[in-house]
């Protein structure tokens, strides 16, 4: 697969309207698209019929590419980024994303209430795995580390796939400050999700609650017969090979 090719220009605005500026960023990006990236990151993230991302679309740029450009939008108003978090690209939604993520992290407490607020009111557009891992722990788990955890259930009993997958990502952020209770609590009520994206990210987010909390190990062999088989793999992946040949085998009670 050929390289994403780059570009030099700055994505420097040229006018106030928010919506015209978010168009300028697209424009650009559609500069640096390539078309065979884009055909395969089409299949990649299962934008056919009836798969997780149908209708998707793509321009195809690499992930590095955008985290480069990111520096770029830091002139451009939270107005601008909410325009170009609603279109039809995938790429332009996640570079919002990242760009809202560079923003939260570096602003003053009302500057994230109102990054916290637009994230959850767009969660429609935060609309495929990627987008939802890049930014769910570092705008969700980061908003709520000192608040109630109240929005993650909420969102943890979502209809909509992403809402559930944002519930257990974001408590990736209190994972890495050492809280691993509320990736349990979240984890359980996601239990007998139906889907497997959902099944990875709840047995990726015990994997790593495990690797920091040895308690986390009680709540897998408590579940470990009625949980996902995809769930539970995730979940002992970094276990000693006997320790995860025993989960498997159902030889699992707390």
């Amino acid at each position: 697969m050929r390289r994403t090719r780059t570009t030099s220009a700055t994505l420097e605005p040229d006018t106030p309207v928010p919506a015209a500026l978010a168009a300028e960023v697209v424009a650009r990006l559609r500069e640096v698209g390539n078309p065979e990236d884009a055909r395969f990151q089409q299949r990649y993230f299962r934008t056919g019929p009836g798969e997780y991302g149908d209708g998707d679309r793509f321009l195809g740029i690499r992930v590095p590419v955008l985290r480069r450009l990111v520096r770029d939008l830091d002139a451009l108003p939270v107005e601008s980024l909410d325009e170009l978090l609603q279109s039809v690209w995938h790429e332009a939604r996640l570079l919002a994303l990242l760009a809202l993520v560079r923003r939260y992290q570096r602003g003053d407490a009302a500057r994230q209430e109102t990054i916290y607020r637009l994230y959850l009111a767009r969660t429609g557009f935060i609309n495929n795995w990627d987008l939802v891992d890049s930014s769910a722990p570092h705008i969700v788990g980061a908003h709520l580390a000192a608040r109630s955890r109240a929005p993650l259930h909420r969102l943890a009993r979502s209809a909509a796939l992403w809402e559930r997958r944002i519930a257990i990502l974001a408590t990736h952020y209190l994972i890495r400050r050492g809280e691993v209770a509320e990736t349990v609590k979240v984890a359980e009520r996601l239990l007998q999700d139906h889907h497997d994206l959902i099944h990875k990210a709840v047995g990726w987010m015990l994997r790593e609650a495990w690797q920091r909390d040895a308690t986390v190990a009680a709540f897998v062999a408590r579940h470990c017969r009625e949980m996902p088989r995809t769930m539970l793999r995730y979940a002992i992946e970094k276990q000693p090979p006997p320790v995860r040949a025993a989960y498997l085998r159902g030889e699992c009670a707390s």
